[in-house]
């Protein structure tokens, strides 16, 4: 029973960050990591070592899109008592605000650690599966055009 505890709560860690990060909740996001956590974006060649660092990483990133949309789909979980790893499946899409389109499929490989405040993040590397920079058609709401 414990483990399909355990499986439940990382997934809700992994869709609380996917929330937090898209709805741009820093403070949020931050704390969903171990205080020595790392996060690694390979693609662009940018780590992030520290709970205070992430949230900056995340915060600049974000800082680069006029819109962004995260969607989170599960993978594998492998858990060792208080640590695990992990798999998760993403795609994103959005406009930068120097006006390029990004369409990705990613993955991340995760490894996470229970806390007294629950699982937390303490490794996080992203993987740039497919990436497609046509231009999007549509607008967010509040900027489309009016028929």
């Amino acid at each position: 029973m414990r483990d399909i505890v355990d499986r439940f709560e990382i997934e809700a860690l992994r869709a609380e960050l996917t929330d937090a990060v898209t709805m741009r909740d820093y403070d949020r996001a931050e704390s969903l990591f171990t205080p020595d956590a790392v996060v690694r974006w390979p693609h662009i060649g940018r780590e992030f070592a520290g709970r205070e660092r992430i949230r900056a990483g995340i915060e600049w990133g974000q800082g680069l899109w006029e819109f962004f949309v995260q969607n989170l789909h599960p993978g594998v979980v492998r858990l060792d008592g208080d640590t695990a790893t992990g798999r998760a499946y993403v795609q994103e899409f959005g406009r930068m605000r120097d006006g390029g389109s990004h369409l990705n499929h990613a993955l991340y490989h995760d490894r996470y650690r229970r806390t007294p405040d629950g699982w937390r993040f303490s490794e996080r590397v992203y993987e740039v599966r497919y990436v497609d920079s046509t231009p999007l058609t549509g607008s967010p709401p509040s900027t489309a055009p009016e028929a």
